[in-house]
């Protein structure tokens, strides 16, 4: 049956999936409470985490330090009863000391030969830290884990057990001796997910959990068979036919030399985002929808997705830059008068 915007659930998914749907919502609402547990606010942050991990996307945190990042993953694995690897990036740091390496070692025969000594990306959930502070060559040793799920050391391809899921962080403040990432890499990345200051109430509350007895240990809710069973889940969320319209419209409208771009952002876009936003637009308002229960995608979960898909892939002109107007800016208020025209 073709898929119409009018169709109704049980005519897209079947009785077992409504089911399973109905099953991740549940389950999204205690890992959220237990979450709640340990980190005090950021439901935002929490909720595109989750999604990145649904969907099977990656995702780069920009804030300053402080703001519970490194915490915020490691509870986040232990929810889910994943295996968590942190990686500090440094100017030092060598792509051998993120994917790992062959050693020579002694064999009980008596032989000597080759073993590979896997590294730390070797992981369900890896959090790369200030992953700017390494040169490009080291920040590349990612790339292919991110894209294939898979590294190749000296010729041989090692497979990286799902579910997978790398979270980078970056300073927006101090800039100094750092690498930008450079566009390619950035658009591997499904959202760019921002965390901002506490409330002051919610600052007080760190201050009291956090200076007191131990965190507490947070209870297992999913482990990996049924985190790639919900992420198979995902991909079978019914999308009615204007919202693939909505999303390519959408992302066509922030190329600056597309017919379809307002006059407005002419000036302030050099380069506009890629095929692969749309895909990631798609995917993440499918996740989205799955977990607040939804059986289809509806255009409030594009809506709400656009921002940390887009505005890491918009490059801004001196002109924007000069008059403080940044990506997120702009793609706020394409989201705006796209909404108007549904």
């Amino acid at each position: 049956m073709a898929q119409t915007g009018t169709a109704s659930p049980a005519e897209r998914l079947s009785e077992n999936d409504v089911q399973a749907i109905d099953q991740l919502r549940d389950v999204y609402a205690r890992l959220k409470k237990e979450l709640g547990r340990v980190i005090v606010g950021q439901h935002e942050v929490i909720e595109r985490l989750a999604i990145c991990l649904f969907a099977r996307g990656h995702a780069l945190l920009m804030g300053v330090p402080g703001l519970a990042k490194t915490l915020l993953v490691s509870k986040l694995s232990e929810t889910m009863s994943l295996n968590f690897n942190r990686i500090q990036f440094t100017p030092d740091l060598m792509p051998m000391d993120i994917t790992g390496t062959d050693i020579l070692q002694d064999t009980p025969d008596g032989r000597r030969e080759f073993h590979f000594v896997h590294g730390p990306v070797f992981a369900n959930i890896v959090l790369a830290d200030e992953i700017n502070r390494a040169p490009p060559k080291t920040q590349a040793a990612m790339l292919e884990a991110m894209q294939e799920h898979k590294v190749t050391v000296l010729g041989k391809s090692f497979k990286l057990e799902p579910p997978f899921l790398v979270l980078a962080t970056q300073n927006p403040v101090e800039q100094e001796g750092t690498y930008p990432l450079p566009e390619a890499q950035l658009d591997r990345f499904m959202f760019l997910i921002e965390l901002d200051y506490p409330s002051e109430a919610e600052e007080i509350q760190i201050a009291r959990s956090t200076t007191g007895d131990a965190l507490p240990e947070l209870n297992h809710l999913l482990h990996a068979p049924d985190i790639i069973a919900h992420q198979q889940l995902v991909r079978r969320v019914p999308v009615p036919d204007h919202i693939y319209q909505y999303s390519a419209k959408l992302v066509r409208r922030t190329r600056p030399n597309d017919p379809t771009a307002p006059a407005w952002l002419k000036p302030l876009v050099s380069w506009g985002a890629g095929p692969r936003a749309v895909q990631n637009l798609i995917l993440g308002a499918k996740a989205r929808a799955a977990l607040l229960g939804s059986y289809m995608v509806r255009l409030e979960d594009i809506m709400e997705v656009a921002v940390p898909v887009l505005q890491h892939r918009i490059i801004t002109t001196f002109a924007a830059q000069a008059e403080g107007i940044d990506a997120k800016r702009i793609v706020k208020r394409l989201v705006e008068e796209s909404s108007k025209d549904a």
